[in-house]
C-alpha cells in the first residue's frame, strides 16, 4: 500500500515509478482525491464545532430561562448537514483507500524497465555446469508414471485436475527435501522455523497484499477464510499491528507448509505433470528489517535459496526480474530457475523479493527507530527455499539414467535413509 505522504511529498518519484510499472494512474489524480478528502474534513470539523458550540449555547439559554428557538432552528440545519458530509467524506477516503491499496508496489532504481519476462535480465549462473545429454531426457511426468511413483489419474478421480498422489520413495523425498532444506536455513542462516496456520483470515491477506485485487488467485472457504498460496502470508503477518524493538530486527522465519492456488487465468499452461498444481508444498523464508539493512537482507536470502540448489548439485541461474513482471507487492525480485532436461528450459523454482515499506504499511508493522525514537514502518522480504515439487521435478530430470532409474544426489542421501537411487522395481 502506498503512503499518502510519500506521494505528496514526491510525486515526481511517484509517477516515475508507475510508469515503469506500466500503469497510467498519476499522483495529481490521487493527490485531487486526497485534497477533496482533506477540504471535506475540514468542513466537518468546523460544522463539529459549531454544533457543540451551538449545543453550549442552548443549554446556557434555557438554563437562563431565555428564548434558544434561533439556536435550536441552527442545531436542526446543523443536524440535517453533517450526515450528509460524513457520507461525502466516507466515499471519498474510500476512493482514496481503494485506489491506493490496487497500486503495485514502486520498483527500485536497479530494477531494469521491461514489459514482460523476455525483458529480465541473468544476474548470475550456478556454479554446475549443463551436463550435454548422452540419451533423449524424459519429462518427469513420464519417468514418476513409469516408476509407479506418481499417480495423476488417482488424484483426477479423488479431487479433479492439477493435483498429484506421490507414493513410496517420491513421498519420502518430499519429506526429506522439506528437512533438508529446513536445516539449511535454520542452521546455517538464523532463520527460526514456524509452523503456522494454513487458514487465515481475509483482513490478513488484504494486510499482505493479496486482497482484494488477487481475489480470484486464492482459494475462500466458510467463515471468511482463505487457504494460503504461500506461507509467506502467516509469517510476515507475524508482525501487523505491531511495534517492533529496533534491536529485535532482522527476524528471519521458515516454514514447511502445504500451498494452495487457484492457478486463476492459467487454463492451458503447464496440464502435464507437477509444474503448476493446486496444492503444493514449499518451504518459505521471510525476513523483517529495517530500511537500512533490507538490500542487504535481500541478497542474504537469496544466498540461503542458492545453497538448496548448490549442495543439490543441481544446474541453476538466477534472473532480476524488469519493472513490469513483478509480483504486485515486490519493489525488486530475483527468480532462482532450476534446468530441467526433460523440458529443455530452465523454470522458476523460487522467487526471492523484497517488497520495502509496502506490506508493512497495510499492516501497520512498525519499528521504534533508534536515533529519531519515532515508529517507522518495517521492511518486509519474502523468498521460496524452495518450492518442493518442483525440487523434485529438477531431481528427476537432471539425475534421471537411461534406463528410468533416478540418481539420489549425495547430499539428500543421509534424508532418504540412506537410499542411493530409485529402480524402477526397486
Amino acid at each position: 500500500m502506498h503512503d499518502i505522504k510519500f506521494i505528496r511529498l514526491l510525486p515526481e518519484i511517484f509517477d516515475k515509478g508507475m510508469e515503469r510499472r506500466g500503469v497510467t494512474t498519476s499522483s495529481a489524480a490521487i493527490l485531487a482525491i486526497d485534497d477533496k478528502v482533506c477540504n471535506l474534513k475540514t468542513q466537518l470539523q468546523k460544522l463539529q464545532t459549531l454544533r457543540n458550540q451551538v449545543a453550549k449555547a442552548i443549554g446556557e439559554k434555557k438554563a437562563m430561562r431565555q428564548d434558544a428557538a434561533a439556536e435550536l432552528q441552527q442545531a436542526e440545519e446543523l443536524k440535517a448537514k453533517l450526515p450528509i458530509l460524513e457520507s461525502a467524506l466516507a466515499l471519498a477516503d474510500k476512493e482514496l483507500h481503494d485506489i491506493l491499496t490496487t497500486l503495485p508496489n514502486i520498483p527500485s532504481d536497479d530494477v531494469p524497465f521491461g514489459r514482460s519476462e523476455d525483458d529480465n535480465i541473468i544476474y548470475r549462473i550456478g556454479n554446475i555446469q549443463l551436463k550435454e545429454p548422452v540419451f533423449i531426457p524424459k519429462e518427469h511426468w513420464v519417468l514418476g508414471e513409469n516408476l509407479k511413483l506418481m499417480d495423476f489419474a488417482t488424484a483426477v478421480k479423488i479431487s479433479g485436475s492439477r493435483f498429484v498422489i506421490l507414493r513410496n520413495q517420491l513421498s519420502l523425498m518430499e519429506r526429506a527435501l522439506a528437512n533438508f532444506m529446513l536445516d539449511i536455513h535454520t542452521r546455517e542462516f538464523g532463520y527460526i522455523e514456524i509452523s503456522p496456520p494454513v487458514l487465515v483470515k481475509e483482513a490478513t491477506m488484504f494486510g499482505i497484499g493479496q486482497l482484494p485485487k488477487f481475489s480470484e488467485d486464492s482459494f475462500a472457504v466458510h467463515g471468511g477464510y482463505r487457504l494460503i498460496p504461500t506461507a509467506e502470508v502467516p509469517l510476515t503477518s507475524m508482525v501487523a499491528d505491531s511495534i517492533v524493538a529496533e534491536e529485535e530486527l532482522p527476524l528471519r522465519f521458515t516454514a514447511y507448509t502445504n500451498c494452495f492456488r487457484s492457478e486463476a487465468g492459467s487454463a492451458g499452461k503447464d496440464t502435464r505433470g507437477m509444474i503448476r498444481m493446486h496444492q503444493f508444498s514449499k518451504v518459505e523464508l521471510v525476513s523483517i528489517t529495517t530500511p537500512q539493512t533490507s538490500a542487504q537482507e535481500h541478497e542474504r536470502m537469496l544466498s540461503a535459496a542458492e545453497t538448496v540448489l548448490i549442495r543439490l548439485e543441481l544446474p541453476y541461474r538466477t534472473m532480476t526480474l524488469c519493472s513490469q513482471d513483478m509480483g504486485f507487492c515486490a519493489s525488486k525480485t530475483y527468480d532462482i530457475e532450476v534446468w530441467l532436461p526433460g523440458q529443455d528450459k530452465y523454470r522458476e523454482i523460487s522467487s526471492c523479493s523484497n517488497c520495502r515499506d509496502f506490506q508493512a504499511i497495510r499492516m501497520k508493522a512498525r519499528y521504534k527507530n533508534s536515533i529519531s525514537q519515532e515508529n517507522q514502518a518495517v521492511h518486509t522480504l519474502n523468498g521460496s527455499g524452495l518450492a518442493i515439487g518442483r525440487t523434485i521435478i529438477a531431481i528427476m530430470e537432471n539425475y534421471q539414467q537411461e534406463n528410468g532409474d533416478i540418481i539420489i544426489p549425495h547430499a539428500l542421501q543421509p534424508y532418504m535413509h540412506g537410499l542411493t537411487r530409485i529402480e524402477k522395481h526397486g
